[in-house]
């Protein structure tokens, strides 16, 4: 696999549209940070994460709104791809939707959204819009 975090969001998107509660995804530590960004920005329900072998799972619970059944997360892309990359000065980083949606980004000081990276004045690359 060329490009694991383009699989990350292509399950969660995958599950979301077929209406699953839970999605299985191989663990890395670059995946965990944004499932922990996704729970803390309300566009999951509950993850946790599982050592069982070598590579470790995360089980993530996708949240949906309680009447309708609409996944909470309308779209999900991936930005930066391993062909082009994408960065972004601190000054210069995307707004999502005007800000109601979330643009991550991995900076020198860890992966962040983008309002945080321009908290802290600091740029990198952007990897995925989630709205």
């Amino acid at each position: 696999m060329t490009d694991p975090i383009a699989d990350f969001l292509t399950r969660i998107r995958n599950a979301a549209s077929a209406k699953h509660r839970v999605v299985d995804i191989p663990a890395s530590n670059l995946k965990k940070e944004l499932t922990k960004i996704l729970f803390d920005k309300g566009y999951i329900l509950n993850y946790k994460f599982e050592d069982t072998d070598v590579q470790g799972n995360i089980k993530i619970a996708l949240k949906y709104h309680p009447k309708t059944k609409v996944p909470a997360i309308t779209n999900i892309t991936r930005v930066s791809k391993p062909g082009l990359r994408k960065y972004a000065g601190a000054n210069e980083l995307p707004r999502v939707i005007n800000g109601l949606g979330v643009a991550i980004v991995s900076t020198s000081k860890g992966v962040m959204t983008d309002k945080e990276a321009r908290r802290e004045n600091v740029g990198g690359e952007v990897l995925c819009y989630v709205y």
